[in-house]
């Protein structure tokens, strides 16, 4: 099953550093946090990645070309016009960047990798948040309803839309938040069927709006509980918090 990772906003309130690097880009312990969301999907055996690209693609495309440069110890021969790769730290990983445009609304961005994912249930989440979600039990879940999609819940302080859910865990309404809200979140690590292709009307749509509502009103969006950790970097102070936790040797998302 490959993981689609939305990674092409314009990150702008973190814009202290996403002026120079698109959100996913920025760095937690010397890795972006892209990275550290693909060890973890690799860590349970998912290791072909889908990224939709938009702002400042060229930088994630770079990185991911110089891969080697930013891993392993390196000598250049440049009287031989040769590069050797010492201590080769490379990952296990089949990474295809796709450009989703510049301003192609989430909903658009997924659309557009259609052909990527071709006919077959996929992952989806957000290149801004780490977690220590169970993916192989999330996807296990998926199997088992028999559901069009499935989002991860979490719950914390409201910044991202809610949902009223069942007891068991079909998703009856799915909205933006309001100031009054204390409902569980989406928290991404999604996984779907193709048939969410079908919801999505094109580059204008917001996955998180008119697709995740209509889901829920058919019946077809389920909750996936996760009461463990689960952060977004969606500022800079977010960004300082998981840097913390990394330099201690206490982030719970490390599980690699």
């Amino acid at each position: 099953m490959k993981v689609v990772i939305l990674a092409g906003g314009f990150g702008t309130r973190i814009s202290e550093e996403s002026h120079l690097k698109p959100k996913p880009m920025i760095e937690i312990g010397g890795k972006p946090i892209l990275w550290h969301i693909m060890k973890e999907y690799s860590y349970y055996g998912f290791n072909e990645f889908v990224i939709c690209l938009g702002y400042k693609q060229h930088v994630v495309k770079e990185f991911f070309s110089d891969y080697f440069l930013h891993t392993s110890d390196i000598t250049f021969d440049l009287a031989n016009n040769k590069m050797i790769v010492h201590n080769n730290f490379s990952e296990p990983w089949k990474v295809t960047l796709v450009d989703t445009g510049l301003n192609t609304m989430t909903g658009g961005r997924v659309k557009r990798i259609r052909d990527y994912v071709e006919n077959e249930p996929f992952m989806l989440t957000y290149g801004d948040g780490v977690a220590d979600v169970n993916i192989p039990k999330l996807v296990e879940f998926h199997k088992k309803h028999g559901k069009i999609a499935t989002i991860t819940t979490v719950n914390i302080g409201q910044r991202f839309g809610v949902m009223d859910i069942a007891e068991n865990g079909q998703i009856h309404s799915f909205r933006e938040k309001n100031d009054e809200d204390g409902s569980m979140i989406n928290g991404g690590y999604m996984v779907m069927n193709p048939e969410v292709f079908n919801y999505i009307e094109g580059d204008d749509t917001v996955f998180e709006k008119e697709p995740l509502e209509n889901l829920a009103k058919d019946g077809q969006l389920m909750a996936y509980y996760h009461k463990g950790f689960w952060k977004c970097m969606d500022t800079q102070r977010d960004k300082k918090s998981l840097e913390e936790m990394w330099q201690s040797n206490h982030a719970p998302w490390k599980i690699w």
